[in-house]
């Protein structure tokens, strides 16, 4: 294995010739790029050791050590005790003998996506590419194949923007479970081993709980971080939560140093997803979990959700959403001024779940006909209005919206407004309230000189008029249970 202060004086250098410095106030210069605020659309991959045994969630390697849990009975009943067969042990069975990287790249082209994001580690520190600070990566075993680099130049020949996802931080605790029984996690553990360091596992949003991560754990983090942008070259790093402990302070800045002065150096402009306030706001991009705000915002940002409301990586069982639903908070989301990163999980062997498959081919059959409202786009004067109220915050994309035709969207592009109704008016009538005749005099929300009002994807005139109460349109010969796009043309 490499050693740490090889990493540690390589960081140092890099932050040194700048233009950023490991501080807040220089990483505060830092703009998200417009390539980004273009896109407004990616897939995010769970993917690993934990799709072997496709039972829970993508936290089994976690829940399996819990007695009690579903997942520590599970394994008992189909592997046996966890001292004859431990999560290592679904390695060698963790072979992605189907894996087509190019089939995987030219499904989520199809699908609309603009940048990709694969997990690079997860909680259970299983590298899913080729390291020299760990043996335990997917091109050493397992697959024997380097899967992110393999992603990586099949993206670039579709066109999509590669990213990388880190969960390793959480991985100071996430296996310590282990220690509460006779489990094949067991002391002595070193640096380089699997399953280090195994600590007591806190509360997950106390940002000083004890044990802290040591300096040798968060050395090893920094420098796993940025081989990973050296060797991969991601334009997109995403965190996981947990970076936000008061330990990794000292860490974030310097990996946010790192990686704007190296992506400087390449003539790139890159992006870091976080979560919790973990980077002071400004430096980075803020990122919401399964989740949205209800309000169109004045900054820049991304959430990420799932194909399947229980897990992120494919387990038997799935509970989809479906393509409508999903369209839904794209328009939603990209009217408020963000992006979305929609997950799904292949399976062990390397095939896309056929459910996964045909969700993205919706969205993207969806995104070729109105994506004109989409990519490129910018939030109008009101995001939208409607009866239909969007509950705010991480963890809520479980709560059914029920939007009705009155639910209403705006986003502007290319000298165009677009008004997207999030639901199909059966009768073909819908109304834009915010598009109604006011008077100039009092400051109105639109004044502008409207020519001609269209409907996207299908050959069905609109016969269209104003008056105080907003703009009427009248379209014959629409149906459909995905967002209804109109194509606005101003003077």
């Amino acid at each position: 294995m490499k050693d740490l202060q090889e990493w540690m004086q390589k960081i140092e250098a890099v932050i040194a010739q700048g233009p950023y410095r490991d501080s807040w106030e220089s990483l505060s210069g830092y703009q998200v790029p417009r390539w980004f605020r273009d896109a407004k659309f990616g897939i995010f991959l769970h993917w690993g050791v934990y799709s072997v045994p496709a039972f829970g969630s993508e936290w089994y390697s976690r829940n399996m050590y819990i007695q009690g849990s579903p997942e520590f009975a599970h394994h008992v009943r189909t592997y046996g005790p966890h001292k004859e067969f431990g999560y290592k042990d679904f390695i060698p069975m963790f072979k992605a003998e189907k894996f087509d990287p190019e089939a995987w790249a030219g499904l989520f082209e199809a699908a609309g996506a603009r940048y990709v994001v694969p997990v690079a580690e997860h909680h259970d520190g299983f590298q899913m590419y080729k390291s020299e600070l760990s043996h335990w990566n997917a091109a050493e075993m397992g697959p024997k194949r380097d899967t992110l680099g393999e992603l990586c130049g099949a993206f670039a020949r579709h066109g999509l923007v590669n990213g990388a996802s880190s969960h390793r931080a959480e991985h100071w605790f996430f296996m310590g479970h282990g220690k509460d029984f006779d489990s094949d996690i067991r002391e002595p553990m070193h640096r380089g081993d699997f399953y280090w360091p195994a600590m007591p596992e806190p509360d997950h949003y106390d940002l000083c709980s004890e044990p802290a991560p040591s300096e040798e754990f968060l050395q090893d983090w920094l420098s796993r971080t940025c081989e990973l942008i050296d060797n991969y070259r991601p334009k997109i790093l995403y965190f996981d939560w947990w970076i936000q402990h008061q330990a990794f302070r000292p860490c974030l800045k310097k990996l946010a140093a790192y990686y704007y002065n190296r992506a400087a150096e390449w003539g790139q402009e890159v992006v870091i997803a976080y979560k919790h306030d973990a980077f002071l706001f400004g430096t980075a991009l803020v990122d919401i979990e399964r989740g949205q705000f209800a309000e169109a915002k004045p900054y820049y940002w991304q959430t990420d959700m799932a194909v399947a409301l229980n897990s992120w990586c494919y387990t038997e069982g799935n509970r989809y959403r479906t393509a409508a639903e999903l369209l839904c908070d794209l328009v939603d989301i990209v009217s408020k001024n963000g992006n979305l990163l929609l997950n799904i999980g292949p399976r062990a062997d390397g095939t896309i779940p056929e459910e996964d498959a045909a969700i993205l081919r919706e969205i993207g059959d969806w995104l070729r006909v109105n994506g004109e409202a989409i990519y490129g786009s910018r939030p109008w004067r009101r995001y939208g209005e409607g009866p239909t109220r969007v509950v705010e915050g991480q963890f809520s994309d479980g709560i059914p919206k029920d939007f009705t035709p009155d639910d209403i969207r705006y986003t502007m592009s290319g000298g165009r407004l677009y008004a997207i109704a999030l639901r199909c008016a059966g009768d073909g009538q819908y109304t834009f309230p915010a598009l109604g005749r006011q008077d100039a005099s009092h400051a109105p929300n639109f004044a502008g000189i409207l020519q001609d009002v269209t409907v996207l994807g299908f050959d069905a005139p609109c016969r269209w008029t104003r008056d105080e109460a907003g703009l009427h349109v009248r379209v014959e010969g629409v149906a459909t249970d995905k967002p209804v796009v109109f194509r606005l043309e101003l003077a």
